[in-house]
């Protein structure tokens, strides 16, 4: 079992940072990453998940179709941050379903939908490519599909859903771990069944009962795992919570705020969450690390708590 993180980190405005200015902001939340323990660290998406894939699909400089980006177009800038870093990584693309349903709701353009899925794909195809250029290990490469399962807007056959998947991930299958980075445990078991895809993530620290909606047996019977989120992400209801038992703000106080979020969320709590998830399902647990990413946090200095309470509770467990 591995300890990783999903990507997002608090950062100032990169709004007019020149492109060095914005590398060297990179690489410098990649390190904080590393110094907090996290194992195999995502490159810190910093850009919007959306727009960082879906404008170059958009432009005709960029692509040969319709939503259909050119191989030598195909490239996550971030990765030039990371130059021999010295750690395996994780390499996270938003996947093709979320990016339909940003660009066209719920109608129904198949052919479209296959074409945003072949350019996930060379995005993935060309970040490996490079990541060796640079002397990066790509260890784990993620399909961020967070409204699969709690969006109306995918009105997608499981067919078709599988097959998207499937063209999005067949490039890598076999050649690193393949998560699929999920909100909701509905479509986990669909997941799994995609040949390309061996690691399925839910957000199972602020819902832990979505353990209890994935049937082990299936992982199983697909030769898939499981990545376990062991440390809630959900900042405006934790403070939320907070304010109600205290009887105060916690937003108007930064350092109290921060040594309540890092007392709830303790190295004893979230070594007891991934004892439950190894409890229920042993050795297909491959991976574990927070629920979601951390962009949304008033601090990076909280937010690397975090992930050190994390790394603390992971080793307390493999300790014991």
């Amino acid at each position: 079992m591995r300890f990783d993180d999903i990507g997002s980190f608090p950062h100032a405005r990169i709004d007019g940072m020149s492109g060095e200015e914005y590398l060297s902001l990179v690489r410098s939340i990649m390190e904080m990453k590393i110094s907090a323990g996290v194992q195999v660290p995502t490159y810190p998406q910093l850009r919007d998940m959306i727009g960082m894939f879906l404008d170059p699909m958009r432009s005709p400089e960029t692509t040969e179709g319709p939503y259909l980006i050119r191989r030598d177009a195909a490239e996550i800038m971030e990765l030039d941050a990371l130059r021999s870093i010295g750690r395996n990584i994780r390499v996270c693309v938003t996947g093709p379903l979320e990016l339909y349903i940003s660009e066209f709701g719920s109608t129904e353009y198949e052919d479209l939908l296959f074409n945003m899925a072949e350019s996930v794909s060379r995005f993935i195809e060309s970040a490996i490519d490079k990541a060796r250029l640079l002397g990066i290990d790509v260890a784990v490469i993620s399909i961020d599909e967070p409204s699969l399962g709690i969006s109306s807007s995918i009105v997608f056959s499981e067919d078709v859903i599988i097959k998207a998947l499937d063209v999005a991930t067949r490039g890598c299958a076999g050649r690193v771990d393949v998560q699929v980075h999920l909100h909701s445990p509905v479509y986990a078991e669909l997941c799994a069944r995609v040949p390309g895809i061996n690691v399925i993530g839910v957000e199972s620290a602020s819902h832990p009962d979505y353990l209890d909606i994935i049937d082990r047996k299936v992982l199983e019977e697909n030769d898939a795992f499981l990545r376990a989120g062991i440390a809630r992400t959900d900042i405006l209801s934790m403070v939320a919570r907070l304010n109600d038992r205290l009887g105060t703000n916690l937003w108007e106080q930064p350092e109290r705020l921060e040594s309540e979020i890092l007392r709830m969320e303790s190295p004893e709590v979230i070594r007891k969450r991934l004892e439950r998830a190894v409890r229920m399902f042993g050795d297909l647990v491959r991976y574990a690390g927070p629920d979601c990413g951390l962009g949304s946090w008033p601090s990076q200095n909280l937010a690397a708590g975090l992930l050190r309470n994390c790394a603390r509770a992971i080793e307390m467990f493999q300790k014991m």
